[in-house]
């Protein structure tokens, strides 16, 4: 049943790395099931702080990925509009079956939103510019912890293997 367990959890722990680039997958909290899947086993001791830990990560850094691209928005000249744009076009990105609407739809929500604030197109280019920035920015910090998370996994795997396989 351990190796069961492992061999899912090591299934999560690379859904979540691809998720921290596919929209459809949420990376960073499927990363997390993956870690607290570990301790499930009977050959990896249950270590809440561990898991709280990684657990208060996964809840800053999701919530920062939805948040980093309208900053980058206000950051880059853009208004209220524009952000809320960025917003919209983050979540109606998550479900447009386009590959790559999730870079583009955001640049496109906060483009709309700069215009309907009546900006000219170089402000609200400008600030659509930010949108997408801030986009690749939560995407590469999603990348970089559930790639810290894949490296907790395999640590923690490889600290209990002889009583996992014993």
């Amino acid at each position: 049943m351990d190796l069961l367990l492992i061999v899912v959890a090591a299934v999560l722990m690379l859904i979540g790395i691809l998720g921290s680039f596919l929209p459809m997958l949420p990376g960073i909290p499927v990363s997390w099931a993956g870690l607290l899947l570990i301790h499930f086993t009977k050959a990896i001791p249950m270590n809440y702080t561990f898991l709280g830990i990684t657990l208060v990560i996964t809840i800053i850094i999701f919530a920062l990925q939805y948040a980093i691209p309208a900053l980058g928005t206000k950051y880059l000249g853009g208004s209220r509009h524009g952000m809320i744009g960025a917003t919209l076009g983050l979540v109606a990105g998550i479900f447009i079956p386009i590959p790559f609407a999730i870079l583009f739809v955001p640049f496109i929500g906060a483009f709309i939103g700069e215009i309907i604030n009546k900006a000219d197109s170089r402000t609200a280019l400008k600030a659509a510019s930010g949108s997408f920035i801030g986009l690749l920015a939560s995407t590469f910090m999603e990348f970089i912890v559930t790639g810290i998370f894949l490296l907790l996994f395999i640590y923690k795997v490889w600290e209990y293997a002889g009583s996992l396989f014993s």
